[in-house]
């Protein structure tokens, strides 16, 4: 079969994928064409498992309501929004990486990100202010909190759909079942396309004269990559999203175009999943709802019946991303989130409602424990004097500090810490008591949601940085969970969506003008 020809080539088809490609397109390729590993049933990668949030920069309430359609005029003032600055952006990103991330990556993400969400907002991506998963009602006002204001109408699954929507408008030619098997090059160096693996085992050649743009997704799918990059049992951690991320097109262009690799490659966002969820792949129905990120307002405890987090350290968007890690480290991997009836009145029902997940009742703790013996709990004495210990703790603190208001929309200051002394570890902030019956507890484990390894990209084309000669490999560009540098350890939560959407876009931008220059006067050899 001879070689087709397209101005750009996109792999992959999450949120950083179909930004490339429309991108490409409103900048001059005229042929762009997408293709997915999977079958169209599984379009979107892991974008579809998302809660479809987006971190970005915001000077007002108004600044964000024009993106947004949830708002009536009538309820603008009974909300509370904090202006998220980009030193505000920046700060977070650095706190919750250790400083570890790439200053130009997140500068360029810091930057774009509010021009990014206008951007896609006119391509068809419906946002809303995100009531259920990021503000509390109090006092009569709905109270925001964490920098996180902006997701998508239906979540990752509306968001893929929306995504497929707008590159059919705009042309952009999508292929499923159709994995990636090599990347072509010429003597040159230059990456000029892709072969790409039929159904029925056949190859052929797509041939790209702007190049080739790879938002494939990271190794999170792969049992063996995981152990080798993440460390020892990381194969038994459960896949929040696609079973097709399995890092292939990581190794293909490390291998065999000797891309630089870059970041934290034994690192991963990794959450509280619910220990009932499929193993190796999400649920394509209830996707992002197995989460369970409820626990800053509870407790949680390993089989031993000991607690080993400080649950209160921080906003839950900064934490939910490490404590899967937490939770794989305790004996078999597992955990139990617990609460009481005031806890439980706090928790979202799309995480916690009874046909979402096994909710574990009982109206004393010693019964409770009893229930969890049944579910892996081995220390039933030890979990009951834990939570006694805690609530005797939550009492010291609260007899120093009378004034003190607990108030889940910000650090609230309530703790186990007072003068007679604390806990190991203590809880920071949201530390009230657990007494009220019935109690509730869920059993947990750990879900990886993406790796962060990846690619060496320059922060304003996303062209891939060759390792060899540390400068762009021509015609080769990333966006996406294929980007390494950005996140290490940690991750503000909803910068993922925000960074592929922002480096996607470039790199449809950087394509585009190749495929141009190489249609002019002055155009390349031919491929």
């Amino acid at each position: 079969m001879p070689a087709q020809t397209y101005d750009v080539i996109v792999v992959g088809s999450g949120n950083a994928g179909f930004c490339a490609a429309v991108s490409a397109k409103e900048y001059g390729a005229s042929k762009v064409l997408l293709l997915e590993k999977s079958p169209e049933s599984w379009a979107g990668g892991n974008t579809t498992f998302t809660a479809g949030a987006y971190r970005t920069v915001f000077h007002s309430l108004h600044d964000i309501l024009p993106l947004v359609q949830n708002v009536p005029p009538d309820m603008a003032d009974k909300i509370d929004i904090e202006p998220y600055t980009q030193q505000d952006f920046m700060a977070d990103i650095l706190r919750v990486t250790n400083n570890r991330s790439n200053p130009q990556l997140a500068s360029v993400l810091v930057k774009e990100s509010n021009a990014t969400t206008k951007w896609l907002a006119k391509n068809g991506i419906k946002f809303q202010l995100s009531f259920n998963r990021q503000a509390y009602k109090i006092g009569g006002r709905q109270k925001f909190w964490g920098g996180m204001v902006l997701s998508v109408i239906d979540g990752g699954k509306g968001l893929t759909q929306q995504h497929q929507s707008n590159a059919q408008r705009k042309g952009v030619e999508v292929r499923y079942d159709s994995p990636v098997v090599r990347i072509l090059s010429n003597p040159a160096g230059e990456a000029i396309g892709v072969t790409v693996r039929q159904k029925d085992g056949t190859t052929y050649d797509v041939l790209g004269r702007g190049g080739v743009i790879l938002c494939a997704g990271g190794f999170e799918a792969n049992p063996s990559m995981r152990a080798q990059y993440l460390g020892p049992g990381w194969d038994l951690a459960y896949v929040r999203g696609t079973p097709y991320n399995t890092g292939d097109c990581l190794k293909m262009v490390i291998n065999d175009l000797k891309a630089e690799s870059a970041g934290n490659w034994s690192g991963c966002h990794s959450t509280c999943w619910d220990a009932n969820a499929p193993t190796d792949a999400g649920d394509q129905k209830l996707t992002n709802q197995f989460t369970k990120s409820g626990y800053p307002l509870g407790l949680m405890f390993n089989v031993d019946g000991v607690r080993f987090v400080d649950e209160g350290i921080d906003m839950r968007n900064y934490t939910y991303a490490k404590f899967g890690r937490e939770i794989l480290r305790q004996p078999e991997g597992i955990a139990f989130q617990v609460w009481d009836a005031d806890g439980t009145s706090w928790l979202r029902s799309e995480e916690y409602a009874d046909d979402v997940v096994e909710q574990i009742k009982a109206d004393t703790l010693e019964s409770l424990a009893e229930k969890l013996s049944k579910k892996g709990l081995k220390n039933t004495t030890a979990f009951v004097a834990s939570l006694r210990e805690y609530n005797s703790a939550v009492e010291a603190h609260r007899k120093e500090h009378p004034n003190a208001v607990f108030d889940p929309s910000k650090k609230d200051g309530l703790s186990t810490r007072s003068s007679s002394g604390g806990l190991q570890p203590d809880k920071t902030n949201w530390a009230v008591p657990i007494v009220k019956p019935p109690f509730m507890a869920v059993k947990v484990t750990c879900g990886v949601t993406f790796t962060f390894g990846g690619l060496k990209i320059d922060s304003e084309t996303s062209a891939v940085i060759s390792e060899l000669t540390q400068k762009e490999i021509p015609g080769l560009f990333a966006a996406g969970e294929m980007v390494g540098g950005l996140f290490y350890g940690n991750y503000p939560g909803g910068s993922g969506l925000t960074s592929g959407a922002v480096f996607g876009r470039k790199a449809g931008k950087s394509a585009a003008e190749r495929s141009i220059a190489f249609n002019g006067p002055v155009a390349r050899a031919a491929l």
